[in-house]
């Protein structure tokens, strides 16, 4: 059976071209995805050794083929300045460290941790950010996607919990059809686009609904934080359920430090119930680092003409309520992803696409209000 671990073991003897060491040991391989028929992976490679990718692809694609696994589909991307740090800082340490950093607590070296039901992070490098909506409908969990995706193409070290228990839909969205493992006492989230995942979903039976009372989800959520082996993480996005149940109360009281993301669409009543979450947050004392305004127009692709199906002004009326700042004004639409790609998603958009660019500048304006 072909597994991550199998494909990552079957790599180690492939070097980085600049750093004249493993990929494998450096961490260099991410987003691994086995389906019955392919395998798809990126490779994170050196500015230096950009000019040496299609060497690299080949020795990957010769070294699976002796191991008698499908041939790949490779995706390779430059590192960012803050991964090149890190894997020269890896490179300097002895042995013996390398191997105990490996055994990575849930968000490790960032102070978190639960105490008295609160998850702490006083000093540390980790930024929460919840995403929450006044209504469901509105598009907030493909905006946590591609917006947690958008950091990480960034360079940033990124988690996600899909935390809309009742109403779970990441798994999905992402195309993420494994489910994470569980070494010793911790759970593996899953990874894909570089995107660390956990969700109710992997843990439900052929789409069963969820009976629970509020204490038991309250629970759960407190293991997706202390029972998880995040590793090292940057930002780590709570996709909220609509409203001001439970849940996100729940949320709000266990990361009392967690900024947040209110998305909305255009229409006037959207907006109105929105700011009902955003007066949550203001009263809980999280700070709100603007507004998304999902659904914005659809814009015809044979004459480019912008209709405003759901009205016009609702973010910009929401931010100025919430005294905050409208992020991103996305347009009604779906990614341009066909099911036969190695990294099929329903809801990711490519970079390289008009409205992951959007995402992008998204992700910068996050990363500059956050100050890392």
């Amino acid at each position: 059976m072909i597994t991550k671990e199998s494909i990552i073991e079957t790599l180690q003897a492939i070097q980085e071209p600049t750093f004249k060491t493993s990929i494998a040991s450096l961490g260099l391989i991410r987003d691994i995805v086995v389906r019955e028929t392919s395998v798809s992976l990126s490779v994170v490679l050196h500015s230096d050794s950009m000019g040496r990718t299609a060497d690299v692809e080949r020795e990957i694609a010769e070294a699976l083929a002796k191991a008698n696994m499908p041939a790949p589909h490779v995706r390779v991307r430059q590192m960012t300045e803050h991964e090149t740090a890190e894997a020269t800082a890896k490179l300097q340490q002895p042995a013996s460290a390398q191997a105990s950093q490996e055994k990575k607590a849930p968000i490790k070296g960032h102070g978190a941790g639960l105490e008295n039901g609160t998850i702490l992070h006083q000093d540390s490098g980790v930024e929460f950010i919840a995403i929450a909506s006044g209504k469901g409908g509105v598009g907030k969990s493909t905006v946590t996607v591609n917006l947690a995706v958008a950091l990480a193409r960034l360079g940033k070290r990124v988690g996600l919990i899909d935390a809309d228990i009742y109403g779970f839909s990441v798994p999905d969205m992402m195309g993420i059809e494994e489910r994470p493992e569980q070494v010793g006492n911790k759970i593996v989230p899953i990874e894909r686009f570089g995107v660390k995942v956990i969700s109710m979903g992997f843990f439900v039976e052929d789409n069963s609904p969820i009976v629970w009372r509020g204490p038991m989800l309250g629970k759960m959520l407190r293991n997706f934080f202390a029972e998880v082996d995040w590793g090292e993480l940057d930002y780590l996005l709570l996709d909220l359920p609509p409203g001001t149940g439970d849940v996100a109360l729940d949320v709000h009281q266990m990361i009392p430090q967690s900024k947040e993301i209110i998305v909305t669409t255009p229409h006037a009543t959207a907006a109105f119930v929105a700011a009902r979450a955003g007066a949550m947050a203001i009263r809980t004392e999280h700070a709100i680092l603007g507004v998304v305004e999902n659904m914005s127009y659809f814009e015809s692709k044979e004459t480019g003409n912008k209709e405003y199906v759901f009205g016009r002004g609702g973010g910009g009326r929401l931010a100025e309520t919430l005294n905050t700042e409208l992020l991103a004004q996305f347009p009604l639409g779906a990614p341009d992803n066909h099911p036969a790609e190695p990294d099929f998603s329903p809801s990711v958009y490519k970079a390289d696409s008009e409205i992951g660019q959007q995402y992008l500048d998204l992700g910068r304006s996050v990363i500059e209000r956050c100050g890392h």
